[in-house]
C-alpha cells in the first residue's frame, strides 16, 4: 500500500464516525482485532486467517487476526496487535495503525473493537499452528466491486436479519468479520465520493 493510499485511508476512517455499541461489561466480552490492508504482487489485500479447528470458539471460521482482551492489556489496540503477534506472527513495531473501523457485536457476546493497519508488504508471516489453520489476502478491489458480496440471512433476536458476507476462494466471510469489511467498503466508498465532489 504506497503513502498516498494509507494517507486516504487514513482521512477516510478519520472522516467516518465508527459505528460503536454501548457495552454492558456484564453481558459483553471486550474483545479486537486488526484489519490488515498492505501490498502484495501489485494490489492491496486485506488479511484474514482460517481459524483452527481444534479451538472451542469459532473453529474453522475466517476472521481478522485477534482476540479478547486480557488483563494486562493497556488498550482494545493492544489487544489487537498482541493477538496478531501471537496469530500470524506479527510484529507490533512493524504496524503503522491508520485508524479505528468501529465496534462491533456478536452473538457469542463479544464486543470486537476493530483496528485499520497497514505494514511494509511484502510481509512474512508466521502462522502459529495451535490458533490458526490458513492465511488468506483478499484483494481490496475485488471487496470494492462487491464481486463476492452475498445476502446472509439469519434470525437475531427473533426477527429475520439481512447481513453482509463475501465469498472468496471458496471461503465464506460471514459474522462480524463480513460486517467489518463491509464498514471498510462503505468508508472507502465514502472517501471516493469526497474526492470526486
Amino acid at each position: 500500500m504506497d503513502r498516498s493510499a494509507r494517507e486516504a485511508l487514513r482521512r477516510a476512517l478519520a472522516e467516518a464516525p465508527p459505528p460503536s455499541v454501548a457495552v454492558d461489561g456484564a453481558a459483553l466480552r471486550p474483545a479486537a482485532v486488526l484489519v490488515l490492508v498492505y501490498g502484495r504482487a501489485g494490489e492491496d489485500v486485506v488479511l484474514l486467517s482460517r481459524r483452527s479447528e481444534a479451538l472451542e470458539e469459532h473453529p474453522g471460521e475466517v476472521s481478522f487476526p485477534g482476540g479478547r482482551r486480557e488483563a494486562a492489556d493497556g488498550s482494545p489496540l493492544q489487544t489487537a496487535l498482541r493477538e496478531a503477534s501471537e496469530e500470524v506472527g506479527l510484529d507490533p513495531s512493524d504496524v503503522e495503525v491508520l485508524g479505528e473501523l468501529g465496534r462491533f457485536t456478536t452473538l457469542s457476546d463479544y464486543a470486537i473493537s476493530a483496528f485499520v493497519g497497514t505494514v511494509d508488504g511484502p510481509y512474512e508471516f508466521t502462522v502459529n499452528g495451535a490458533e490458526v489453520d490458513s492465511l488468506m489476502e483478499v484483494p481490496l478491489a475485488e471487496l470494492m466491486d462487491r464481486r463476492g458480496l452475498r445476502d446472509d440471512v439469519r434470525v437475531v433476536d427473533g426477527d429475520l436479519a439481512v447481513l453482509p458476507s463475501f465469498a472468496h476462494g471458496g471461503n465464506l466471510i460471514f459474522g462480524a468479520t463480513a460486517r467489518m469489511l463491509d464498514r471498510l467498503v462503505e468508508v472507502l466508498d465514502a472517501s471516493r465520493v469526497r474526492a470526486a465532489a
